[in-house]
Order: structure tokens, then C-alpha cells, then sequence
């Protein structure tokens, strides 16, 4: 009687193995058309040579892989936010750690906080002065001490 106790336990794992292996990628077979009527049987095919026995099991090949998609272009924003970010790096006196930089179409936005005014001007202006900024957008928040 203990393997009815836990019947309902085997019964829950066997719906879960089998809800996984119907989560399969493959496709369903297609069904196999029947040859035409007038067509003579087809003769048998000759059975294959034996083969050497091998005490490794055989394991199937592994499913074809769908090829990578092929790379991209850099995306621009991107590329430009990360040298505006590492102007505000090489800037002196510049909290760059605490600054955010995101960049739309050449205009840049400056996200975070800063220490004082002078360390809000520092900023904008590197930013400004790297190749391909069109334009700067403020949102830095002075924090004394930060």
C-alpha cells in the first residue's frame, strides 16, 4: 500500500515529464501520402551490413542550430553616450561615477548629481565638446556632498 500513498506524487511528475517533452522545438511529422493505386509495390531494400559492436551507446546527433542573426552596426546612440561618458571621466574634478549619459539622434542627456554648479558646468561642457553632440540636456541634480 505505501506506493498508493504516493500515487498522487508519481502521477503529478509523470504529467510534468510529459508537459516537457511535448515542449519540444521540433515539428509535428507531416502524414505520409499514400503511393498511387496503379503503382507496382516497391521492391524491398536491401538490408544494411552489419556493423562492429560497440559498448558505447549510440546518442543522436544534435539538432541543427538556426543560424546567428548576422551582426549589426554599433548602434550610434550608443557609441556616443559611451565617449561622452569618457570625457566626464577625463574631466577633472568631475564626479563621473555619479553621472548617467544617454543620447538620442546626436542630443545628450546628463543624468545624476553633482556637488556644486561649478561641477554642473564641467560636465555640460565636456559633454559638448565631444564630436557629435548636437546638443546637451541638463538634468544633473546639485547635492551638497555628493
Amino acid at each position: 500500500m505505501p506506493l498508493l500513498r504516493h500515487a498522487p506524487i508519481h502521477l503529478i511528475a509523470l504529467a510534468v515529464a510529459l508537459g516537457v517533452a511535448a515542449c519540444g522545438e521540433e515539428e509535428a511529422p507531416k502524414p505520409a501520402t499514400k503511393p498511387a493505386a496503379s503503382a507496382p509495390p516497391a521492391a524491398p531494400a536491401p538490408a544494411p551490413a552489419p556493423e562492429a559492436k560497440s559498448t558505447v551507446a549510440a546518442t543522436p546527433a544534435p539538432a541543427a542550430q538556426p543560424a546567428a542573426p548576422a551582426a549589426s552596426a554599433p548602434d550610434p546612440d550608443k557609441a556616443l553616450a559611451k565617449k561622452v561618458k569618457s570625457a566626464l571621466e577625463t574631466t577633472q574634478g568631475l564626479p563621473a561615477q555619479q553621472i548617467d549619459v544617454t543620447a538620442k539622434g546626436g542630443a545628450v542627456t546628463l543624468w545624476g548629481t553633482v556637488g556644486d554648479p561649478v561641477e554642473q558646468a564641467k560636465a555640460v561642457e565636456a559633454a559638448k565638446a565631444v564630436p557629435g553632440v548636437k546638443a546637451v540636456e541638463n538634468k544633473l541634480a546639485i547635492v551638497k556632498g555628493s
